[in-house]
Order: structure tokens, then C-alpha cells, then sequence
């Protein structure tokens, strides 16, 4: 339990936390009934716990997870690490020994082919093998539902990563009505999507119950899109998630050894032992770059690909989501003193349903960062009220005087909404807080009713302007 950590202060405190309370419960209230929320305040310099509720109870971390993992990586392995993909021969062999970079490209993969035609490799009579041993087991963690498989923020967290391994797609339904939808996927791209999905107008689709449905058809990349669409003059972008990496590349390099005119006529095989002698290769940013896109944008591809990452470099064996956990929990303890005995963690990203963290733990680690900003440059990649990443729209927090005075990571799953991070309040005081809301469903409205703020939003607003006005 956090404590209050000067004495000298207690009378302050406890008169400060009463009146505090009054105002937090009143932002609480909004919440519909049923909700589960776990809330942490406390003063950035001295510790002082100011406000807490149920900061003690396991509660799904979503998306603010990732602050562990950013804080285990930074620690780990430094701000200038880098993945690396490289190509090297062996025999009449080609071996592309990926090692999981998230950001690799297509563009990218091409500059590689390029540079081995600079270097005199214009012919390949061997077989082409792509080693992905740098990862094990499974692609997906535990506690992922099969119903978000297919779209790309769970994209499979795998050491074969191309173009995030997600696929954008345009599904079209400016037909009659009752007609099927018609789907475009770009024609360089090797996945297969067909499309049942029926053309509707709004009272056909509630009458219907009806839902545009995405099944993953069969093996390879194949999708199926069934169930309806409301009828929409312009056409639903869509993102469709890799389902076999493997086949994925294979088809991608197949296409640019024609477009660079390299010949090869051999097969395309996956061989996670294949080692040779490297020819070329490519890096990805440094550490520090890739964080900011994995804090602001909440990025789950990058977030578990470093968490598998870490698992492979702290254990010296193939990286895995259960090692990459067992690595941040022990990086954390060893590095930074936060213990997280009773945590439950099964991927990096906070994707699972599975995972599970207390607000004081959360707050330890959102802690560690604000004190040793200066080593770890954490603090920026946090987004900011009103003006970056994941909080730049979010309505609660966007307006004046709130814009700009929060720095922390959101995170929401199913009837969560989280927030983490720091608060700079009126007078200049700096706060910490940590908001772990779940099991939040509010009433159905109806839909004639006027429309109403969502109790979220109600309760995020008072919560924030009284934390900011009264500290």
C-alpha cells in the first residue's frame, strides 16, 4: 500500500484528502451502476497519497500496460537498439533472417533486393529460407478473442513482421439495396477477400439484428465478409490482419525479385535454423523512436514484439509471450524496484482480456519514469491532452483549461477505460493519478431520446477539472 511519506504533512493531508474526496466522489457518481473503478492519486515530488479506491484490486490494465513494457525495454535495452533483418547466403541459398522489426516495409525489403543486385547478385539457384527463429510458440496470446483475429490491431506479433502485417481494403456499398457489397484489395497485395455482405438501409438494419461479420476463411490469407452493411456513399476503409506470415512474405518476395529482375526459380521455405554468411542487411529506428509510436499511437504490434524481444535477449532463447512477461517482470524488479508478484501478464500490448495489474502498481511504474526522466526520456512519448496521440480528441480532457496539463496513456477494452500518467494542476502542483474503470456499461438509450454525454465522458471531466482546480 502507498503511504503518505512525511508525517510532518499529515495534518495537511488529511484535510486536503477529505475535501478532495467530497469533490472525486461527486465525479465517481456518474458512473453508471455496476461499474468496478480503481483510483489512484498521488503528489509527484513526495509520494503523498492523495485520493485511492480499490487501489489494491486486480483490475485489466488495457493499453496503459504498455508503460511496463516501454519502461522494461528502455532499461533493457537501450534507447538506441535496433532490429535487424538481414539477407545472407549460404551455398546457392538466400537466407532472410528476420528478428521481429514491426516497422519493416515492403519499400524496405525491396532496398535490400536492390542492394544485393549492387553487389553482384543477380541470380538465385538455390531456395530462398526465411528464418523467424528469433520468436516461438504462439503468434497470438492468450486471452485474445477469436472475433478481433481478423483486423489488424491483432495482428500476429510474430519475428516474420511485413508492413505491420496488416492488409487496407475498401468494401463498397453504393449499389441498390438488397445487392451484395463489393470489395477492392489492392492488386500488389497476396491475400484474398470475398464479400456475401447484403446492402441495407438503417430500419432494415435494426429490424435485421444484422452485422457486416469477417470470418477467416480456410488456410493462407483468406477472408470471408458476410452479414450487411448499411447502405453509404463512399466505401468502408478496412483492415484486414495477416493470418500466415510465412505465406505473406514468401508472395511478396516472389514479386519483387520480378519487379528488380533477379531470377529465381527455386522454392521459398521456412527454415528457422538457416544461417550463412550475411551479404546485406537493414536496421529499424532506434528504441527510443519506435516507443513514441508505441506510447502515442498505442501501437500492439510494436508493444509485443518488443516483449518477445525481451524474452529472447533476457533468457537467451527464442522469444515468447511467456518469457517476454517473465522478462519485464524481472527487468522491473532487478532495475527498477517494482515488484509485480500478483500481476497477471500474458502479452505486452494489454490486448489480453487476461491481464491483470493494481492501480498501485501502476502508479509505480508511471513513478519511476517521472523521477528519472532524465535517463530514460519516457515523459514525451506520453500523449497530451487536446494535443497528441490517443488524448488528442478525447473529449473529456481536450478543452481548456485541461488541453495540454495531462500527460498519460489511455486504455480501453470492452467496458474499460483507463488513464495513467501525470497532471499538472492549476496552482503548478504535479500529480500523479492512476484510473482503472471497468465493467462500465451504461443503460441502453432509445434512440428517439436527445442525445446525452456519455457517463465516461461525465465522470473523466468532473474527475480531471477537479483534480486541476482544487491542487
Amino acid at each position: 500500500m502507498l503511504r503518505i511519506l512525511f508525517s510532518t504533512l499529515a495534518l495537511f493531508l488529511t484535510t486536503q484528502v477529505h475535501a478532495s474526496s467530497i469533490s472525486l466522489q461527486q465525479a465517481l457518481s456518474q458512473l453508471p451502476d455496476g461499474n468496478d473503478t480503481a483510483l489512484l492519486v498521488a503528489d509527484s515530488q513526495t509520494g503523498e497519497v492523495l485520493y485511492q479506491q480499490r487501489a489494491d484490486q486486480l483490475q485489466p490494465p488495457a493499453s496503459t500496460q504498455k508503460m511496463l513494457t516501454a519502461l522494461a525495454a528502455q532499461l533493457y535495452l537501450g534507447p538506441q537498439y535496433r532490429f535487424t533483418t538481414r539477407v545472407e547466403t549460404r551455398g546457392n541459398d538466400l537466407i532472410f533472417r528476420f528478428s521481429g522489426d514491426p516497422t519493416l516495409t515492403r519499400t524496405q525489403l525491396t532496398q535490400l533486393l536492390q542492394q544485393l543486385k549492387k553487389k553482384g547478385i543477380t541470380s538465385i539457384s538455390g531456395d530462398i529460407l526465411l528464418n523467424g527463429g528469433q520468436f516461438t510458440s504462439y503468434e497470438r496470446a492468450p486471452g485474445w478473442p477469436w472475433d478481433i483475429l481478423g483486423v489488424c490491431y491483432s495482428a500476429p506479433a510474430s519475428s516474420l513482421t511485413l508492413e505491420h502485417n496488416c492488409v487496407q481494403g475498401a468494401l463498397y456499398s453504393n449499389r441498390s439495396l438488397g445487392e451484395p457489397t463489393r470489395v477492392n484489395i489492392p492488386s500488389h497485395q497476396p491475400i484474398t477477400v470475398t464479400t456475401n455482405a447484403v446492402i441495407v438501409n438503417k430500419a432494415q438494419h435494426e429490424a435485421s439484428h444484422c452485422e457486416l461479420e469477417l470470418d477467416i476463411a480456410g488456410t493462407g490469407n483468406t477472408y470471408h465478409l458476410d452479414g450487411c452493411l448499411v447502405k453509404r456513399d463512399q466505401p468502408l476503409p478496412l483492415k484486414f490482419a495477416v493470418q500466415d506470415t510465412t505465406d505473406y512474405i514468401s508472395k511478396i518476395l516472389r514479386s519483387e525479385l520480378t519487379r528488380q529482375r533477379i531470377s529465381f526459380k527455386g522454392k521459398i521455405k521456412r527454415d528457422d535454423k538457416a544461417q550463412g554468411q550475411l551479404v546485406v542487411q537493414h536496421q529499424s529506428q532506434p528504441l527510443n523512436v519506435l516507443l513514441d509510436i508505441m506510447v502515442k499511437a498505442s501501437d500492439n504490434l510494436i508493444a509485443d514484439n518488443l516483449t518477445k524481444t525481451l524474452g529472447a535477449r533476457y533468457y537467451k532463447q527464442p522469444g515468447s509471450f511467456k518469457n517476454g512477461v517473465a522478462a519485464i517482470e524481472a527487468i522491473l524488479k532487478e532495475k527498477a524496484g517494482i515488484t509485480l508478484d500478483n500481476a497477471v501478464l500474458v502479452d505486452g500490448s494489454g490486448l489480453s482480456r487476461n491481464n491483470r495489474l493494481t492501480a498501485e502498481q501502476m502508479l509505480q511504474v508511471i513513478a519511476y519514469i517521472r523521477k528519472h526522466d532524465n535517463q530514460l526520456g519516457l515523459l514525451k512519448t506520453f500523449p497530451v491532452s487536446g494535443e497528441s496521440g490517443t488524448l488528442q480528441y478525447r473529449r473529456s480532457i481536450r478543452q481548456k483549461p485541461l488541453q495540454g496539463q495531462i500527460h498519460a496513456k489511455s486504455g480501453s477494452l470492452y467496458g474499460t477505460y483507463n488513464l495513467a500518467g501525470i497532471l499538472t494542476a492549476k496552482s503548478g502542483r504535479e500529480l500523479l493519478f492512476v484510473q482503472l474503470v471497468t465493467n462500465y456499461h451504461p443503460p441502453k438509450q432509445d434512440k428517439n431520446a436527445p442525445a446525452v454525454t456519455p457517463p465516461i465522458q461525465a465522470f473523466e471531466n468532473t474527475l480531471y477539472h477537479t483534480l486541476y482546480e482544487q491542487f
